[in-house]
C-alpha cells in the first residue's frame, strides 16, 4: 500500500503518528515506490463478490460526502488493474456525489464483506461518463448492473490501495446467506428426525 500510505499520511497525520509512537511502523508503509497501487487478482475477486460499497466524495467547500452503492455482485467491473466502473443508475435525485467528483476527481471508496470480516480501501479519481459518448463501457458494464435507469457511468481510476485491519467489524449477514442457512439446518433437521424415528423403531416394545 506505498501509495496508499503517501497520499493518506499527510504531515498532520505523520505528527499525529509521532505523538502516539507509531512513526515507525507507519513509514515503512511509505518506504515502497509511490507510484499507483494496482489491483491484482485478489483485489478484483473482492470487488466482483461484492453487493455493496461506500464511496466519498468531497465538494468544492471541502465538506466531505459519504454515500452507499448496491446492486447485484459484480455489479462494480474491474476493468484492468488501475480502472473500476459501474453504471449509476437513478437514485434520490440529490446528485450529491455527481456534483462533487465534477467539482473535485478525488473519492475514497470502501468495500466490506461483513460475512469473513475483511475490508478494502482505496483512493481514486472519479469521472462520470455518458453511456451515449461511451457505448462500449456501457455495454460493458450493463452486462451486471444495478435494477433501474442508468443516468452516467462512473469511472474510477485507482491511486491507491489498502487492505484494513479486520478487527471491530461486526459480523452481518445478508437475507440470502441467512435465508441459506436456514435451508441447510431445517434440511438437517428433517434428515435427523428421520433418523430418530429409525433407530426408535429399532427399540423393543
Amino acid at each position: 500500500m506505498s501509495r496508499f500510505a503517501h497520499l493518506a499520511y499527510t504531515d498532520s497525520v505523520r505528527r499525529v503518528q509521532e505523538e502516539q509512537g507509531s512513526t515507525r511502523a507507519a513509514g515503512r508503509a511509505l518506504s515502497g515506490p509511490a507510484g499507483p497501487d494496482l489491483m491484482g487478482p485478489a483485489e478484483k475477486e473482492f470487488i466482483e463478490d461484492r453487493d455493496g460499497f461506500y464511496l466519498g466524495s468531497v465538494s468544492e467547500d471541502g465538506w466531505p460526502y459519504i454515500q452507499h452503492r448496491g446492486g447485484p455482485p459484480g455489479f462494480v467491473h474491474v476493468l484492468d488493474e488501475r480502472t473500476l466502473a459501474f453504471a449509476d443508475v437513478r437514485g434520490n435525485r440529490q446528485y450529491i456525489t455527481t456534483g462533487n467528483v465534477r467539482a473535485r476527481s478525488r473519492v475514497a471508496l470502501f468495500f466490506m464483506d461483513y460475512t469473513r470480516p475483511a475490508r478494502l480501501k482505496l483512493f481514486g479519481l472519479a469521472a462520470t461518463r455518458s453511456a451515449e459518448e461511451y457505448p462500449r463501457l456501457a455495454e460493458r458494464l450493463g452486462t451486471v448492473r444495478t435494477a433501474g435507469r442508468v443516468e452516467r457511468l462512473l469511472e474510477i481510476r485507482v491511486e491507491g490501495i489498502a487492505w484494513n485491519c479486520p478487527q471491530h467489524i461486526t459480523r452481518r449477514y445478508s437475507a440470502e446467506e441467512t435465508e441459506q442457512a436456514v435451508r441447510l439446518m431445517s434440511t438437517r433437521l428433517v434428515e435427523l428426525e428421520r433418523e430418530n424415528r429409525r433407530l426408535r423403531s429399532l427399540l423393543p416394545d
